[in-house]
């Protein structure tokens, strides 16, 4: 039994020393439009991401004034000529403008524009990439004049360009690697969403059985669903300032029950859903700040299969960590002591990450 509890005290001292910030998915958006003669690109990014590129918050107070965010985008103005590489049939096009501003959720907007001759090939390098935190990724959609998308594409550090033939097959080149790229996104997303997992490790942690347990991810993942659809056509907009600390403090409330009532709680199911839609709001608000699903129903792609990527790594964490739970659960000591323990730590990270979100 000793060894047996050594296993949930290494899990429960693992979530300590995982990455406080938890939350992150480093997601930024690149809009490029095609003409004649020229191209139009329309570069999204949050604040946090923003601040890596140039420093925003000068004082270091962990707040963005409007006096920092007026100079941080005359500064985002001036290192956005090394922002993107772009050639046209093999010729370097030239950046003709650029412009940068903050929206009211405090997320970056720089629109630049670039000329060449006619093309029929095109080299996109997103540069700016390599400034970021590892893992970022960047949805660059490609579109012709009238709007038609001829290639979508998640862009990362190591794989920072794409490069296409200005023709109908594109399209579809582009359409299918983007519900892959998107797929396997929500599967890091959800392997590395640590708030998320901390979560679902203390609804799990008190489930008798194999029903149970499907009850309770049956009920996390149709709220989640819910969420992305209701973010997806732009019925309800909740700002991440709110959403985060609500997250943290699910993780606080499932905590502390266990502890109360270890042995199997009641109504987990509806306490799964309920708060599973703040936590699907977690995902959906950050892609909606950050500029994914303005662009119309195209867009329902890659939410689909970005949320199927998240369902499908819970699935596979819970295959793992249940048959623990279930063969140390006949023990007396699992329940009269590892789950006390193990949900004192869940509520205390949970209290932790709510403070963190709220205040800094």
């Amino acid at each position: 039994m000793r060894r047996l509890g050594n296993v949930f005290a290494f899990f429960a001292w693992a979530a300590l020393v995982w990455n406080a910030s938890a939350h992150d998915p480093g997601l930024s958006t690149a809009a490029v439009t095609l003409h004649t003669n020229r191209v139009e690109v329309v570069l999204g990014f949050a604040v946090m991401d923003a601040s890596e590129i140039v420093e925003l918050d000068k004082d270091h107070d962990g707040r963005f004034s409007g006096e920092e965010l007026a100079d941080g985008a005359t500064r985002l103005k001036q290192a956005a000529t090394n922002a993107l590489e772009i050639t046209l049939n093999g010729q370097a096009a030239t950046m003709t403008s650029a412009r940068c501003e903050f929206d009211d959720n405090f997320n970056a907007t720089i629109s630049l524009a670039f000329t060449g001759g006619a093309f029929t090939n095109l080299t996109i390098r997103s540069k700016w990439l390599a400034l970021l935190q590892p893992g970022h990724r960047q949805l660059l959609t490609l579109r012709d004049a009238s709007g038609q998308v001829l290639a979508e594409r998640l862009l990362s550090a190591k794989d920072d360009r794409i490069t296409v033939e200005v023709d109908p097959e594109a399209a579809a080149r582009g359409e299918t690697h983007s519900f892959r790229d998107f797929l396997v996104m929500g599967v890091k997303h959800i392997w590395t969403g640590y708030d998320h997992l901390l979560f679902l490790f203390g609804l799990l942690i008190v489930t008798r059985n194999f029903r149970s347990s499907v009850k309770v991810i049956t009920c996390f993942t149709l709220a989640h669903s819910i969420t992305l659809a209701v973010a997806t056509l732009s019925l309800v907009k909740i700002p991440s300032r709110i959403v985060e600390p609500l997250i943290a403090l699910s993780i606080v409330y499932v905590g502390i029950e266990n502890v109360i009532r270890a042995d199997a709680p009641k109504g987990r199911g509806y306490l799964a859903f309920a708060f599973g839609l703040i936590h699907g709001f977690g995902f959906a608000s950050v892609l909606r700040e950050l500029g994914v699903g303005t662009n119309g129903t195209r867009i329902a792609i890659p939410l689909v299969s970005f949320n199927l990527g998240v369902e499908l790594g819970q699935v596979a964490i819970a295959a793992v960590l249940l048959p623990v739970i279930w063969r140390v659960r006949p023990y007396p000591m699992f329940i009269k002591r590892w789950v006390p323990a193990c949900s004192t730590i869940v509520a205390l990270l949970g209290a932790f990450w709510f403070v963190q979100r709220l205040w800094f």
